[in-house]
């Protein structure tokens, strides 16, 4: 569904943000980051959807506290997402107001306008995105014969190995309706998967959620706050590493040993680096299932970004999880650049990167881990949102993987969020998954 009205509400209150990658501590929240100079660019019809063809006016304000005030060197430029622009000039303003407008797309897509303006020497961004058809957008990822094959001999390799689980209570972050704990458990290749559980006290059984995370490395606390609403969630990591740990060995893997991760062997589907993150998604459910705590019948997984994927992927591997929420899913259609369109992060694709990456065995190993493939066999109901100005996971490559979900599904489109989501998103989909869970 589409949400023009709610989107004009909120520009009007001041409002938060969910952190970018959905995965910290529960639901993170900071002020939206505003501008000196405030640049919006809106296409003018009211859901920024158009017909395929139909001609696209992009309106632009250029503002400081509410008001119009001189700059230098505006200019702007139009392209299809993450593609060389189409038209592209500079913009005169009046009154710190300017339209542009544009032959529509032939083909479904996203058709991205972004102005720049200058104030003392700095120069300042805005950008605004027209949906054409997105609901006809087709993928370009194909599916491998033995796809199926390859991810129950995973499956099989993971349930060989014993799960060995550890937990450590946390009283000082436990409270008087959630206990926390550090745990961690074995996954393939040697490997632990690391997290922070955290379980309601009292009587009982209780639905569980998995909360997958968003691409990067850092530190978990553990979400209390669903806890405390009645559900035994699990945050975990996907390195291998403890989430305690102090703030600069995060920092430190992050810029040596674990820098560009996603990238990792590549070219070899058995050793690139998803392969056991994937599985230690499944091993994470083994373990919520093996709680004592656990209703036995309730699970749910969510994620946004990097997690969005994990969310998608983890329900379509294991039948065991009833539903899930995704937030602008990465790794979806990522052989988009190699047809002339945009593809998910981590744009392994694109041009800064193609010289490295665009051989047969890089192709053929990202089939089997694209997030297109896995919604074709999903069967897990789920819930949706993002919007259509997302510059790190571009909504074609999302949209190429959403149409493909046969399973039920609802989506919530707020369309000027880019790679960050409103609360209004968090409690919707949050309210959503705990009316199914506790069904």
């Amino acid at each position: 569904m589409h949400t023009s009205h709610l989107l004009r509400a909120l520009k009007n209150q001041s409002i938060f943000l969910i952190l970018v990658f959905f995965s910290i501590s529960g639901t993170s929240f900071a002020q939206i980051p505003r501008q000196y100079l405030d640049i919006t660019v809106s296409p003018v019809n009211q859901d920024w959807t158009y017909t395929l063809g139909e001609k696209v006016e992009f309106s632009v304000s250029v503002t400081q506290s509410g008001r119009p005030i001189p700059v230098e060197n505006v200019r702007y430029f139009v392209k299809e997402e993450k593609m060389n622009p189409i038209k592209e000039g500079p913009l005169v303003l009046k009154e710190g107001k300017a339209s542009i407008s544009v032959e529509g797309m032939k083909k479904p897509g996203f058709l991205r306008c972004e102005v720049f303006a200058t104030v003392d020497g700095k120069e300042y961004r805005g950008l605004g995105t027209a949906a054409f058809a997105p609901e006809k957008i087709v993928p370009t990822v194909l599916m491998p014969s033995d796809f199926d094959a390859f991810w129950n001999a995973g499956k099989q390799e993971l349930a060989a190995v014993p799960m060995d689980p550890k937990m450590v209570h946390i009283p000082e972050r436990s409270t008087e309706k959630v206990d926390v704990y550090h745990v961690n458990f074995q996954n393939v290749k040697n490997s632990r998967v690391y997290g922070v559980l955290t379980v309601p006290k009292g009587e009982g059984k209780f639905p569980a959620i998995l909360q997958v995370p968003g691409a990067g490395i850092r530190p978990y606390g553990g979400d209390l706050a669903k806890a405390a609403r009645g559900a035994i969630v699990l945050q975990i990591g996907i390195h291998g590493i403890p989430v305690d740990l102090a703030p600069e060995v995060y920092s430190n893997l992050a810029s040596g040993a674990l820098n560009g991760y996603w990238n990792f062997n590549a070219q070899d589907k058995d050793l690139y680096y998803y392969k056991r993150v994937y599985l230690g998604c499944i091993r994470a459910v083994d373990f919520l299932i093996s709680l004592p705590q656990y209703d036995g019948q309730n699970l749910g997984v969510q994620g946004g970004s990097q997690g969005g994927a994990l969310s998608i992927i983890t329900a379509a591997l294991d039948p065991r999880i009833n539903y899930l929420v995704a937030y602008y899913p990465a790794l979806s259609d990522m052989t988009g650049y190699l047809n002339k369109r945009a593809g998910g992060w981590p744009h392994i694709f694109a041009d800064s990167n193609l010289k490295y990456y665009n051989n047969p065995k890089v192709v053929e190993t990202l089939t089997y881990y694209d997030v297109v493939n896995f919604a074709r066999i999903l069967k897990t109901p789920g819930f949706y949102s993002w919007g259509y100005n997302d510059d790190t996971c571009p909504p074609t490559s999302f949209y190429a993987a959403y149409n493909q979900i046969k399973a039920p599904k609802e989506v919530f489109v707020i369309p000027e969020t880019g790679h960050w989501t409103y609360p209004e998103q968090g409690v919707k989909s949050d309210n959503w998954l705990f009316e199914k869970l506790k069904k």
